[in-house]
């Protein structure tokens, strides 16, 4: 084992408390756990490729609903053309494939390094414009060729790890509305997928694998297919698997599984029972849904970095505000609505892995 499974491990035990713990934020800079791997293969490989990697990341800016989500997405290109990607990974609910969202398309596009996309289940609606009678106005191919995507699911191997794109979007049995599942092919080729690598591995998916409500419906199957895929030394080969879809800022520990709940770009969706015009009226008439949510003032988005050598994964997140009044100035639940992650950011973790 090396040093860096070693203080994986003591992380792993250092917060088993149960078999699902809700991880404390550390602040930035941590200095804690910053071990180098000594083992001549370890080092033979890290000589041979980089053993940092960076992972500009974005999750649910909801082209569709938000009146300045090219704004947003400006925001997060010009970041990254600083920043230096090795690629961006955006977490679904981009935008449906129509004429009108070519621009948006094209801002995206501006970016020089490798781009990949998760499928979300509103990029597939209409969001209200279009077939608003139809829950899938658009077939998933649709929206992959409209956005370049290579696959709905696929993987692909980077700087000594290993990067898993999985659709969380297939049909359950039963399942009526937007459907949240893994079906059985995608299940077996992710198994064998994983079976198939001796890297360290982190996945990418849409709909929670590890938040019961609307998240993967078999989500539990697919978490122990996961944490059978283990290394030499009994460790899971899978560090972190990342999701959107839910609005929520918080990273979970289940077993020896990190799952960063990344937020979306833009905003939290409060439904009907508080409605609020949060910006011009002019707005409200040309973006109806947008009264429905609590919008975040400035785009939010996540600087990932992963430390082979060191071992640590690092989330440098963004901070902001809601516009206009808070859930809780209007009335709603703080236990309710679980307050401790209804923020307006992305927060800063570093994790040992």
């Amino acid at each position: 084992m090396t040093k860096s499974d070693s203080s994986r491990r003591a992380f792993i035990l250092a917060t088993a408390a149960g078999a699902s713990t809700v991880i404390g934020r550390w602040a930035l800079p941590h200095t804690a756990s910053a071990e180098t791997t000594t083992s001549a293969s370890a080092t033979e490989k890290s000589n041979a490729e980089p053993a940092v990697t960076r992972i500009g990341l974005m999750a649910d800016v909801h082209k569709d609903v938000m009146h300045d989500a090219n704004e947003r997405l400006t925001v997060f290109v010009e970041k990254m053309l600083q920043w230096k990607p090795d690629f961006v990974l955006q977490m679904g609910d981009f935008c449906i494939p129509i004429a009108e969202n070519q621009s948006f398309m094209d801002i995206w596009n501006q970016l020089p390094c490798p781009r990949h996309h998760v499928l979300g289940n509103h990029d597939m609606d209409g969001d209200g414009k279009t077939r608003p009678d139809e829950v899938y106005a658009f077939k998933r191919e649709e929206t992959m060729e409209f956005w370049g995507m290579q696959g709905r699911y696929y993987s692909f191997d980077y700087h000594g790890g290993h990067y898993v794109i999985l659709d969380g979007n297939d049909q359950g049995p039963g399942q009526e509305g937007y459907f949240r599942y893994v079906g059985d092919d995608q299940a077996e080729w992710f198994a064998q997928d994983l079976a198939g690598t001796k890297l360290p591995t982190f996945v990418f998916i849409h709909q929670s694998l590890e938040r019961e409500k609307g998240g993967v419906e078999n989500q539990q199957a697919i978490r122990k297919l996961m944490e059978q895929a283990t290394d030499e030394s009994g460790v899971s080969k899978v560090v972190a698997c990342f999701s959107g879809h839910h609005h929520r800022d918080y990273v979970r520990r289940i077993n020896e599984i990190i799952y960063p709940q990344i937020n979306s770009m833009s905003y939290y969706w409060l439904g009907g029972n508080y409605l609020q015009v949060r910006y011009s009226d002019e707005i409200d008439r040309q973006y109806p849904y947008i009264k429905y949510t609590v919008p975040y003032k400035d785009p939010l988005y996540a600087m990932v970095t992963i430390d082979r050598q060191q071992g640590f994964l690092q989330i440098e997140g963004t901070q902001s505000k809601f516009v206009g009044p808070s859930p809780w100035e209007q009335g709603a639940s703080e236990e309710e609505l679980e307050s401790h992650s209804l923020l307006p950011s992305v927060s800063d973790w570093k994790i040992p892995i």
